[in-house]
């Protein structure tokens, strides 16, 4: 049989084991077995879950008298925090009330591809008006999230560019310190729309532009026989958490107070930017894992589907906006009010000094990394309007093929492998690596270490390297978090080999 069969016949087998006798479900066991040989997840239909998940269609009220319609978790946005215990046991029951097969993807944590929720790793869908019950161990520790893993295509209402995002908090064993309160912001764009594409500046990040990288692209627009751009996505509204600016309740702080500002970037496409007038934020956490430098900044940049924990100390009073620094973004929502104990008043926003964002700020001073067993070198280009008016994307010059999802690269466990990638398009790129994570070595020009992240921003013709151990047995998905691009041909599968 081969995987896109049993996809499809492992979907059909959940939606009939949710009506099967106590007797016999209990007997379904997980593979997972711990090292004294006791299976950690075993199915008992006498324990309760620790969260219930229902995916359907619900209203988001972004703003006064304007209520959105679309797919969210439990019909609301954004989805409810999960808080986990790290190496905890947990149990979630999903069920999938719309009439369309779903993914429901574990973004960031070391889970077997039966729990991550990738069709092309070979997740089965959690049917149309099915459940499934997902049993795993929660690692690692820190700030994730989950959202669908679906393909949307041309369709603006389905995946990511719908409500189906919500946060996820795994609690270290060593608890964080240094703050005295948590808030949890998810940004995130809503009433999507196709238009036709322009560069994406990347003026934003330190590193130069490599002229070689440039030319290929110069060179393959001018043998290209279709002169256009190709389509991309813009948005009419944009929230935190769910409320555009002004609308919804001020963040309510005192002097003195240090906030722990959680950041979820949960966007289907957009890179954002978040200030606060008069205040630094000190980034401590990235993607979950602990910067080995903890640095303040003055502005925030969180590529697709990354996450930052900064805390930020309450020491300029007054009625502020945090926004984005784009004027139209934060004037259509993209922003929320903080307001000091005793202030009233219209919230007020200053745009800070420029300020390039570079990960080596986070990173160790001592930029030494261990060699690799093997280098695999990856050269990203666009192909424009190519898919039917859409770009499409390569990865040394292949688009992954939907239809067969063949593994591009072989892994062998316990291996430390390098990526390096070179980006021929004009785009920023995200780029996503399911169930592992990864340290930078190396970006815009610099090398550093330390700095263990699951999404990365590569810049327009740009270079970066990534290490990352093959320590999670199973077919791996890697590939860009821009919605446009991954449904486009912009991922690559690793696969395991003996």
């Amino acid at each position: 049989m081969d995987r896109r069969k049993f996809i499809k016949s492992a979907g059909l087998a959940l939606s009939v084991a949710t009506v099967l006798p106590g007797t016999a479900l209990a007997l379904i066991k997980s593979p997972n077995i711990n090292p004294h040989g006791k299976s950690e997840t075993a199915i008992d239909l006498n324990e309760g879950a620790d969260y219930t998940i229902r995916i359907g269609t619900g209203l988001v009220e972004v703003g006064p008298q304007y209520i959105i319609s679309t797919i969210t978790y439990n019909g609301q946005f954004p989805g409810p925090l999960l808080r986990f215990k790290e190496g905890q046991r947990a149990i979630v029951d999903i069920y999938n009330d719309t009439d369309a097969p779903e993914q429901f993807h574990w973004h960031g944590q070391f889970v077997p591809v039966s729990v991550d929720g990738s069709a092309e790793e070979g997740t089965p869908y959690i049917p149309a008006h099915g459940m499934r019950r997902e049993i795993f161990v929660p690692k690692p520790s820190g700030l994730r999230f989950y959202h669908t893993h679906t393909v949307a295509g041309g369709n603006l209402n389905a995946g990511q560019y719908s409500g189906q995002v919500g946060p996820v908090y795994i609690e270290p064993k060593n608890k964080l310190t240094g703050y005295d309160r948590e808030e949890f912001l998810m940004l995130k764009e809503f009433d999507p729309y196709f238009m036709r594409g322009g560069d994406m500046s990347s003026d934003f990040l330190t590193g130069p532009v490599i002229p070689e990288l440039k030319a290929m692209q110069d060179k393959a627009e001018r043998e290209s026989p279709i002169k256009t751009k190709g389509y991309e996505v813009g948005y009419k509204i944009f929230t935190i958490n769910g409320r555009q600016l002004g609308h919804g309740k001020p963040i309510h702080v005192k002097q003195g107070e240090r906030i722990l500002f959680h950041v979820v970037n949960g966007s289907a496409s957009e890179i954002r930017s978040l200030a606060l007038p008069g205040h630094t934020f000190k980034v401590i956490e990235m993607d979950g894992f602990p910067v080995p430098h903890p640095a303040e900044v003055p502005v925030l940049w969180i590529g697709t589907a990354e996450r930052i924990s900064a805390i930020v100390e309450m020491k300029n009073p007054g009625v502020w906006i945090l926004g984005d620094l784009a004027d139209d973004d934060r004037g259509n929502g993209m922003g929320t009010i903080i307001q000091y104990s005793g202030h009233t008043g219209k919230p007020q926003w200053q745009k800070p000094k420029p300020f390039l964002w570079d990960y080596c700020l986070f990173g160790k001073n001592n930029a030494h990394v261990p060699q690799p067993d093997e280098i695999i070198k990856m050269t990203f280009a666009k192909q424009q309007a190519a898919a039917h008016g859409f770009n499409r994307w390569t990865i040394n010059g292949v688009a992954f093929d939907m239809k067969n999802m063949r593994a591009m690269f072989q892994l062998k466990k316990g291996k430390r492998y390098r990526l390096q990638m070179r980006n021929a398009s004009d785009d920023i790129h995200p780029m996503h690596l399911h169930r592992h994570s990864f340290e930078i070595t190396k970006i815009g020009g610099k090398h550093t270490s330390g700095i263990m992240k699951d999404v990365v921003m590569l810049g327009g013709f740009q270079e970066m390297e990534v290490d990352f151990v093959a320590d999670n047995p199973g077919l791996t998905l890697f590939h860009c978090h821009m919605q446009l691009h991954m449904d486009f041909g912009f991922m690559a599968l690793f696969e395991y080999v003996s």
